[in-house]
């Protein structure tokens, strides 16, 4: 999807992707430059909107420099140049700042205000037509669905099938299974505020599962904003993709190891590396020559996907190399497709998006192939070692919350791809604007420095932790760069505390910063004045396993909101697991942005429960949602 903001720092791959088809498409005869009189163009739809002095004075300062390099025109090297730069100098100066009370309110609640006002933004049909073709697929059998599904063809009643919230929850489910409690969802006699209820939980299970909303609000959604369902969609379905591409779901993933390399390098990989690694193993087994470095210009004359398509078929399968025979690309591309659909994996590309080399769409389509039929011999030796490796609960769940605030780039695994700082810089700028002196940081690494410039970042996240009292005795910037797992939790932990206890402060408008102790008399003078019985000692509470205080605070906070027959009350660690599962959609479901998972409230374990309530606590201040029952 065009028309996005990139998030600072670095440009990611799917970034650098983007600007290249929106580059391209500028770039009407071909030729590798755009005018500079379609540069404001150019940067508009690439997410930079900038003023039109701004862009009359980058055009002057270029001018000047390239006086004798085809003048008034732009490479797309040169290009690309320009929205690195300015996305950098976006990380030292307007960086998230989101932290004022009116968008941490939004952040929070599921609320953002995506102004979009005089913004014209473009909308890729190929997205349009490969995510219809996508959920008719998985969800057609869904009888919750029926009235909604098929999505017509070219995918034009896809924005019109979102507005209810219950295909988007359906989605997400999907991607991530038994993120919403089903009982959760509205689903029969909708009215305007229930669809408002649905799109609600919808967008705050996208926010839990790692998806950015900032610029989403349910608003948005029920009006099927083109751009922004797309952009949703394609967060949603990506990180379903990408979640089976791990060591726990294919162990036979050591297979890609290269020589004198362990787990953890594999571990350190983003999902498309590993996918670009796993399609040059099996052109190697295939015994051809080419490589395969990009899912773009590489894959458009279908030659890697035709030899990788038989190389991961099964025997009986009936994949042929006919394709190959095709000299035209389109016709060959189709012919492919066809050997794709008999292994069940014909998703996401059609022969145009193939030949055009549409970077999203390719990348869904490798994956889809990968999570069906990796084709990677899984033995005794690949199993050894997964016990330490795998992600476990609590580091999942921050890895989604930091993906949710939009760092960059997007975090695949916590300790490799914090061990130099700049996602830490980045949180700390979110939790207070300005505290990190980015003069300071180095975002760019030399070759011979590289490991003295990472060290120094890290020591510089330490002082700021330090600044915002955070208890870090024995944690030193080292233990960031090695990667230490207990020490790197640690200061994960306070910054997580750190920003809801910021944003709740801002809300709360006291002045004062608001502690836990003040959260727990909060949720009691909470459930007195809604005459619950229930009541909350500490967050150490072992009472808390069957989540019914949450849910009677739930109930005091929007009344009339949990359906008690629902609401087990057998204390048996089954019944404690379904409450917790209908605790967290339904806070979800009223507006509070919940990280923590059904086991952290059965296993009562004491930081996220502290969010849980925290959140529940930043939701009691925001204004009443504007939608009214009816």
């Amino acid at each position: 999807m065009a028309s996005r903001i990139f998030e600072a720092g670095k440009l990611s791959a799917e970034e650098k992707a983007e600007i290249k088809e929106q580059f391209s498409e500028i770039d009407k005869n071909g030729d590798g430059y755009i005018d500079l009189s379609e540069l404001k163009t150019a940067l508009d739809v690439c997410g930079f909107k900038l003023p039109g002095w701004q862009v009359r004075q980058m055009i002057e300062e270029y001018d000047d420099k390239k006086k004798t390099q085809h003048p008034g025109r732009l490479s797309f090297e040169e290009f690309e140049k320009m929205c690195s730069n300015l996305k950098a100098k976006e990380v030292g100066s307007t960086f998230k700042k989101v932290v004022s009370k009116k968008e941490n309110l939004e952040t929070l609640g599921g609320m953002s205000n995506a102004s979009s006002e005089g913004t014209t933004h473009s909308v890729r049909l190929e997205e349009q037509l490969a995510f219809s073709d996508w959920i008719n697929s998985n969800l057609s059998s869904d009888v919750d669905l029926s009235h909604l599904l098929p999505i017509d063809a070219e995918g034009k009643y896809l924005y019109d099938r979102v507005k209810d919230g219950i295909l988007l929850c359906k989605i997400i489910n999907h991607s991530c299974p038994d993120t919403i409690d089903e009982r959760a969802i509205n689903k029969k006699n909708l009215t305007l505020y229930t669809k408002h209820e649905n799109l609600t939980l919808a967008l705050n299970s996208a926010q839990a599962i790692g998806c950015n909303i900032v610029n989403i609000d349910a608003h948005d959604l029920a009006n099927g904003t083109p751009h922004l369902v797309l952009g949703l969609l394609w967060q949603i379905i990506r990180i379903g993709l990408f979640n089976q591409i791990t060591l726990e779901n294919c162990p036979g993933l050591t297979t890609l190891l290269n020589t004198g390399e362990q787990i953890e390098d594999l571990m350190k990989l983003s999902p498309e590396a590993i996918l670009l690694r796993w399609v040059n193993h099996h052109l190697e087994r295939a015994g051809v020559h080419r490589r395969c470095n990009n899912f773009q210009s590489d894959i458009q004359d279908s030659e890697v996907y035709t030899y990788l398509i038989k190389q991961i078929a099964p025997a009986d399968s009936g994949v042929s190399m006919m394709a190959l025979m095709e000299p035209d690309h389109l016709a060959r591309a189709e012919l492919m497709l066809q050997e794709a659909a008999k292994l069940g994996c014909r998703s996401f590309v059609t022969p145009n998006d193939v030949v055009n080399g549409i970077y999203k769409l390719n990348l869904a389509f490798v994956a889809n192939l990968f999570n069906n039929h990796p084709g990677l011999e899984q033995t005794e030796q690949s199993l050894e070692g997964l016990g330490n490796i795998e992600e476990t609960r609590e580091e999942k769940t921050y890895r989604n919350w930091m993906n949710s605030m939009g760092v960059a780039p997007h975090v695949n695994w916590l300790y490799s791809d914090l061990a130099d700082g700049l996602i830490i810089f980045q949180l700390y700028d979110i939790i207070k604007p300005g505290i990190v002196n980015w003069n300071k940081v180095h975002r760019k690494f030399s070759k011979l420095r590289k490991f003295m410039e990472k060290l120094e970042n890290c020591n510089y996240a330490v002082e700021l932790g330090k600044q915002l009292k955070f208890s870090l005795v024995g944690i030193a910037g080292q233990d960031l760069n090695d990667g230490n797992a207990t020490l790197t939790l640690a200061l994960i932990w306070q910054l997580m505390r750190a920003y809801t206890l910021s944003i709740l402060t801002q809300l709360a408008n006291t002045g004062s910063p608001i502690v836990e102790k003040e959260i727990v008399q909060w949720v009691n003078n909470k459930l007195t004045k809604a005459g619950k019985t229930s009541s909350l000692k500490s967050f150490q509470d072992s009472s808390l396993a069957d989540a019914r205080v949450i849910l009677d605070l739930i109930d005091s906070i929007k009344p009339g909101a949990i359906n008690y027959e629902l609401v087990r009350d057998g204390g048996a660690d089954e019944d404690n697991l379904a409450n917790a599962k209908y605790a967290i959609s339904m806070a979800r479901k009223t507006g509070a942005t919940v990280y923590a998972l059904p086991e952290d409230i059965t296993e009562v374990k004491p930081k996220m429960i502290m969010t849980v309530f925290a959140c529940l606590m930043a939701m009691d201040y925001i204004p009443n949602m504007d939608v009214k029952k009816s």
